[in-house]
This record gives C-alpha cells, sequence and structure tokens, in this order.
C-alpha cells in the first residue's frame, strides 16, 4: 500500500491529525495495535481548553461534544476546610472548558474518518518505521497474520508513550527529560449524581482529591495515594470516608456517595523527548511528552501538535514549502514546556510530598492563600488552564 502519510496510532492525535488531512486533500492511513472496541472503551477523563473545542468545531467534530459534555466556567481550589472559587471565564477574556472523556472525542473522531471513507488498520501488530531518515519511508507490520508494508513520504507518530515510533530514533539523536513522582491518584467511578457543578481540587493534610463529573448519573474522583496501592483493599465504606474526610469543609459539605462501578491507580510521570522530530517521522501528542493529570494538559497538548503538524505538512504538499516541517519541533516544544511548567505548578501546589519538610508544607499553604487571594495570580492560573492561545503556524 502507498499513501501521503502514514500514521501510528488511533488516539486523538492520530485520528485528528487524519481528519485534518483529510479536509485539505491529503491522504493517510492510520495504524493502531488495538481494535476499535479497546480504543473506544478504555475510559480516561478529559478537560478541554476552549482553543481545543473551538478546532473540533471547526472540523465538524463538536455537535455531540456540546450536546453531552459539561461546560465550565470556574473551577474550586479547596484547602483548610474552605472552598475558594477561580472565576476562569472572568480572568481569561471569555474563555471556558469543557469536561468531555478522551474515550469520547476518540469515538466521534473514528465515525468521521470512517464516514469520509478514511482507513483506520485496527489490530496492526509489530509495527516498524523505516527508513524515515532518507526520502521514502515506510512503516511495516502484520494485520491478519500476513506481512504488510505502507509506503508514505512521511511518518507521524502518533503510539503514545509505550508506542514504537519514538525508540526507533537513534538514542544519540534524542534527549528525553523525566520525573516519576511519589504518588498516584486512586481513580473511581460512581453511580451518583455530581456533588458539585464544577472541578474540585483539595488540598489535604492526608493528600490531594479531585471532584469532577461524567454524566448526570456518573461522578469521577480522585485521591492521592500510593503509586503501588492494591485497589482490592478498598471496599466502597473505605473509599467514600477517604475522600469524605479530604473534601469536608467547616460548614459540613459532602460528596453525593452510591455504588463504585470502576477503581484503579493512575500513576504520574512528567516526560519530555526533544526534538520531536527525526527525518521524516514527526512525534506527537504522549509519544513525545506525558504530563501528570493535575494542570489537565495531556489531551489538549495532543490536539496542539497535530494542529502544527497538519498545517506544516498542508504547506508541504499545497505550497512546497518545507519550512514549517523544518520548524515542527522546536513550535511544538514551547507550547510543551509551558504546559509541562503549568502541570508541575498544579501538582506542586495540591499534593502532599512524603519527603516535604514542616517549612515546605507551610509555604504551600502560603502559595494556595495567595493564588485564591491574589486577582494576578488568578488571572495567571485562569489563563494557564483555559489554553494559552495558538501561536499562529508558521506565520
Amino acid at each position: 500500500m502507498r499513501t501521503q502519510v502514514g500514521i501510528v496510532g488511533a488516539g486523538p492525535a492520530g485520528l485528528l491529525l487524519s481528519h485534518l488531512l483529510h479536509r485539505a486533500g491529503i491522504e493517510s492511513i492510520v495504524l493502531e495495535l488495538r481494535s476499535r472496541s479497546e480504543i473506544e472503551g478504555t475510559i480516561r477523563a478529559g478537560v478541554l481548553e476552549q482553543g481545543t473545542v473551538d478546532l473540533l468545531d471547526s472540523v465538524g467534530l463538536g455537535e455531540r461534544l456540546h450536546r453531552e459534555g459539561f461546560l465550565h466556567h470556574g473551577i474550586e481550589l479547596r484547602f483548610d476546610g474552605r472552598g475558594h472559587r477561580i472565576d476562569l471565564t472572568a480572568h481569561s477574556g471569555g474563555k471556558s472548558i469543557t469536561v468531555y472523556a478522551q474515550h469520547e472525542v476518540i469515538k466521534d473522531l473514528v465515525v468521521a474518518r470512517l464516514a469520509a471513507g478514511g482507513t483506520i488498520v485496527f489490530n496492526a501488530d509489530g509495527v516498524e518505521p523505516r527508513g524515515f531518515d532518507g526520502s521514502a519511508p515506510s512503516i511495516h507490520y502484520r494485520h491478519d497474520g500476513d506481512a504488510q508494508s505502507l509506503d508514505c513520504d512521511f511518518i507521524a507518530g502518533c503510539d503514545g508513550f509505550h508506542g514504537v515510533c519514538r525508540p526507533s530514533a537513534p538514542p544519540a539523536a534524542r534527549t528525553e527529560f523525566s520525573r516519576s513522582y511519589p504518588f498516584g491518584w486512586f481513580g473511581i467511578l460512581a453511580e451518583a449524581a455530581p456533588s458539585s457543578s464544577e472541578l474540585i481540587y483539595a488540598h489535604h493534610p492526608r493528600g490531594f482529591a479531585l471532584v469532577s463529573t461524567r454524566s448526570p448519573t456518573i461522578q469521577r474522583l480522585y485521591f492521592q495515594c500510593d503509586p503501588h496501592e492494591n485497589v482490592e483493599r478498598w471496599d466502597d465504606a473505605r473509599i467514600w470516608a477517604e475522600l469524605g474526610a479530604r473534601l469536608a469543609t467547616h460548614d459540613g459539605w459532602r460528596p453525593v456517595e452510591g455504588p463504585v462501578i470502576q477503581k484503579n491507580v493512575v500513576g504520574m510521570r512528567s516526560f519530555v523527548c526533544e526534538p520531536m522530530q527525526f527525518g521524516r517521522l514527526y512525534l506527537a501528542g504522549d509519544a513525545a511528552h506525558i504530563v501528570p493529570p493535575t494542570g489537565a494538559k495531556g489531551l489538549n497538548l495532543a490536539i496542539a501538535d497535530v494542529r502544527l503538524l497538519a498545517a506544516a505538512l498542508i504547506a508541504h504538499y499545497r505550497d512546497g514549502d518545507a519550512s514549517a516541517l523544518a520548524a515542527y519541533s522546536a513550535m511544538a516544544l514551547r507550547r510543551v514546556w509551558k504546559a509541562q511548567r503549568f502541570s508541575w505548578f498544579m501538582t506542586s501546589l495540591l499534593h502532599l510530598f512524603p519527603d516535604a519538610t514542616p517549612y515546605q508544607q507551610r509555604l504551600q499553604l502560603a502559595d494556595l492563600d495567595y493564588v485564591t487571594g491574589s486577582q494576578a495570580a488568578q488571572s495567571s492560573l485562569a489563563e494557564n488552564y483555559v489554553g494559552l492561545p495558538f501561536e499562529d503556524a508558521f506565520a
């Protein structure tokens, strides 16, 4: 087979890139290790920045998002038994966020690609990018037991942190920055009405907690835990007791409780690979970078990456201009590192660090008091949380 752009990975990055290229008349084929049911059924939370929502709207992917997503104009920071609302919209020039799960974005993208006649090869294993250091790259893989080869002009590695594309680049050609955190998030889905109309980020001496939502009847909540915690040690009563303790306020607020239908532990890490391009191989999304979920940037960074990469590929095919492709990594990494900074800020602001001294714990409370009491600090938080403006792609 042959196509113009071979895309490895049918997550939000790979599928949206394929969709954007299709709208510009550029051919692509997406290869995915898992089945369609697996990628659509892997439940992951999602907070969409204003720019992400605007982009999805502009390419015809906003209808279900607006019907089923939750539009939020603020968040709450809770500490010392009191809640402090940050008005995101007022402090960011009218912007907001939308809570809409990542797997729902994937469902919308799969439907859009298949409806447009796009090719997504599910259950493609043994994927191996080749020749991207020259002018004739290809992707070799197996499908239904048969060896296959996809020749292409460019390869987009959108296959996540554990994918094959980044490791295919020579180790000497890449620099990797990483940080592992001494805690994780114990996440639950519960059959219960929403506890709050907006997200609650809570700092507590027992550790961080987060209240989100999924639907009018399903809640998603998290609390900080040991990264190796065994979820089977936690029954419903113990989970709700822990959440109740960490989220308690002086006025008696408690989360709405219900049967826990799913529980898991989410690891916490920060990671960046530099550069994000190697010859004709371009990385996007989790293949190139990971952020802790506290800043709600993972999905949004993937969308920002492919926005830039699609614009660069369109300039190449439409105008014969390769300068945007050459600048892709540098442009993308500017936003990546700003998102890393904000994610670290939110993580360090709210979590209990095992090795923190009493002095550091007092500084943490001082930071929370400053952020919730300063208009300038709230504006900075809001600007980052709703999403920094997109730079004009290679204007």
